[in-house]
């Protein structure tokens, strides 16, 4: 089958991607192939569902500008598909006097990145956002939201079929051939021909750029697994909304906060721990040789030389549930070990460069038969679908 567009990965950049494109223009052929018998299966469907505002990142990055405009379509879009969602808002508490000056830091960067409300409050506020939440110094910000993930990409999907695209699931790329000037896709079911190839692989995304060039990627995936606990449903009382503390500056982690889901439940969590597989949603889950690829790599040594003291406090509390507890209390000092169940987990494909960064924007690549999504974690599915129409920006120039 022939096809002016192949998106592989049937994430919710791979599905935004399709839309967009499709809207750009109708009279492309346009397939998404997607590895799982279904879509959204890995970051997409176990991340905590959170309408990110864009308050974190720097000023005039991917990051930020994707994000403030992606918030928009995302709210737009759920409207118009009566998706459930709310515009909560949230708190940022430093639990810290030593935190204060990036708490205000924060704030600044908020206002620069056009977050109009965002401010400052006193404790006495704090408590009537949320009662239950202890700190020196907070900041409201009011754009925030909570959103079903899953249910938004499966929404995606059904418009992109309904407007005539094509996914087809089960369809593992395994290589991809140039031959005769064609671009093929051999994937574990079939055999794809091509104008372009969109790569939104995610957890495999390096792997899929180098088929595309041919050449070693000089980015590298590092998969970190986010693990939840879930306050129980008699203690669900003490998170009215959303409750974070103020980030390490240095480590692309929010730190441990709560969340109010969507589809019910408060999270607590995540920490980022280091996963030994790419898709390892379990600490049993272990792939010794994608563990030695990370491992190996120039970049993930330097990451680790420096942050071993943080890394260590992650993975200390992924096997104690009283250092977790102790992490959270710092929020809501009336946490205990007992009010927390067992939640699920995420892995956040993050990616490295060879000289040790742990890449803090959207990356997003091109060669001359690929546009390769290199680094679209969190807020990603925030950012969906400004994403996707960068992408289709890019698409329509290629093919014009």
């Amino acid at each position: 089958m022939k096809y002016d567009v192949s998106i592989i990965g049937g994430g919710i950049v791979g599905l935004a991607t399709a839309l967009k494109i499709q809207a750009k223009n109708p009279k492309l052929k346009i397939v998404v192939l997607e590895k799982e018998a279904g879509l959204a299966k890995h970051q997409t469907g176990n991340n905590s569902g959170v309408i990110h505002s864009g308050l974190y990142y720097k000023p005039g990055s991917l990051k930020a500008r994707n994000c403030l405009q992606g918030y928009k379509e995302l709210v737009e879009f759920c409207q118009k598909e009566e998706i459930p969602f709310e515009l909560t808002g949230k708190v940022v508490v430093a639990t810290r006097e030593e935190q204060k000056p990036l708490l205000e830091n924060l704030r600044k960067r908020g206002l620069e990145n056009g977050l109009e409300g965002t401010r400052s409050i006193s404790l006495e506020e704090l408590r009537e956002f949320e009662p239950h939440c202890h700190g020196v110094a907070a900041i409201h910000v009011p754009q925030t939201g909570i959103v079903d993930y899953y249910q938004v990409a499966l929404a995606y999907g059904r418009k992109f079929i309904q407007n005539g695209g094509e996914i087809k699931y089960s369809h593992k790329v395994l290589k991809i051939n140039r031959s005769g000037g064609k671009i093929v896709i051999i994937t574990s079911e079939s055999v794809v021909e091509t104008n372009l190839v969109v790569n939104c692989a995610g957890l495999y995304s390096d792997k899929i750029a180098e088929m595309t060039s041919g050449m070693p990627s000089q980015i590298k995936i590092i998969p970190f697994r986010g693990e939840y606990y879930k306050l129980t449903p008699e203690k669900e009382y003490l998170v009215k909304n959303l409750i974070y503390p103020v980030p390490d500056p240095n480590f692309p982690f929010l730190g441990v906060h709560f969340t109010r889901m969507k589809k019910g439940g408060v999270e607590a969590g995540p920490n980022a721990v280091l996963a030994f597989k790419r898709e390892g949603y379990k600490k049993s889950q272990i792939d010794l040789s994608e563990l030695g690829e990370t491992l190996a790599w120039p970049g993930f040594q330097k990451v680790a030389a420096k942050y071993w003291q943080t890394g260590f406090g992650e993975l200390y509390r992924s096997f104690s549930k009283g250092a977790f507890t102790k992490a959270l209390q710092e929020l809501i000092p009336e946490v205990q070990e007992s009010d927390l169940m067992e939640g699920g987990a995420g892995v956040r494909a993050q990616a490295c460069d060879k000289k040790g960064g742990l890449l803090d924007d959207f990356a997003i690549e091109e060669n001359d038969i690929a546009i390769n999504v290199l680094n679209a974690p969190s807020p990603a599915a925030t950012s969906s679908l400004a994403i996707g129409g960068t992408i289709s920006e890019m698409v329509m120039k290629r093919l014009s």
